[in-house]
């Protein structure tokens, strides 16, 4: 069960006098269990209807304790059972109705005995074009250009890799600042060179016979990820001159 502030200093005036909390707080309580939860996807999973934070008249979301546990109930199936938005939304919907149901099984997971104890992963989320023009809140006209510069690139079934929602959110937040999608082709042949470079690592062990040395190749890909994008980082720190969170 998540925890809510408790209205402590860290809360804010406004959170202590109505018990309501703002998308930086949610993401701040949320990130203790999920720490890539970003505020894109806490945006994206309401315009998906699975929460309906209240608005202020200047249009800022406001959360309740409720919608902070009902986002760590999503993230969580998710998260532990890959389970669609459209099976949690309708789970979580009978939870609330006072129904006892159990939790679906969908995709590859297995249950029971006969279940082997080292299991393939399940496939990878996808989002449909709807979903990803909803969370980044552009037309169907941005995202063909983004896709035309291939910031972006739709699965053979016309959907999109989850992380596309990220994606789009970025460029659609730097396009704020004059930032043109043409722009950003070289910070995409910069992404994809740093992927080769670590598939590059990785091949030999995704080639090999043993399941077990497989799986080695896909923790060792998202090390050597996540270490390419700090140090990434860094260097656009380093190069601007800049200090950054």
């Amino acid at each position: 069960m998540l925890q809510t502030p408790s209205g402590g200093a860290g809360s804010g005036t406004a959170a202590r006098d109505s018990g309501l909390m703002s998308i930086g707080t949610v993401l701040n309580v949320l990130r203790e269990e999920f720490p890539e939860v970003t505020i894109s996807k806490i945006r994206f999973l309401e315009a998906e209807g699975l929460i309906e934070p209240q608005r202020t008249p200047s249009g800022y979301r406001k959360f309740s304790a409720g919608d902070v546990e009902r986002l760590g109930h999503v993230l969580r199936m998710q998260r532990d059972h890959y389970l669609p938005l459209k099976v949690i939304r309708e789970h979580l919907d009978a939870m609330e109705r006072g129904e006892a149901v159990p939790l679906p099984v969908v995709g590859r997971q297995r249950a029971g005995e006969d279940a082997p104890e080292v299991q393939e992963g399940p496939t990878v989320a996808r989002v449909r074009r709807a979903e990803l023009l909803a969370a980044a809140d552009v037309g169907d006209a941005e995202l063909a250009e983004w896709e035309s510069y291939g910031l972006l690139v739709p699965l053979a079934d016309g959907s999109y890799d989850a992380e596309a929602v990220t994606v789009a959110t970025l460029v659609a937040e730097l396009g704020r600042f004059g930032i043109e999608p043409r722009h950003l082709r070289v910070m995409k042949a910069a992404a994809d060179r740093e992927a080769g470079l670590v598939d590059q690592v990785v091949a030999p062990l995704k080639r090999h016979r043993n399941p077990q040395t497989r799986a080695l190749a896909e923790a060792r890909t998202k090390e050597l990820a996540a270490l390419t994008m700090k140090l990434h980082a860094a260097l656009v720190k380093t190069a601007l001159g800049v200090r950054l969170p």
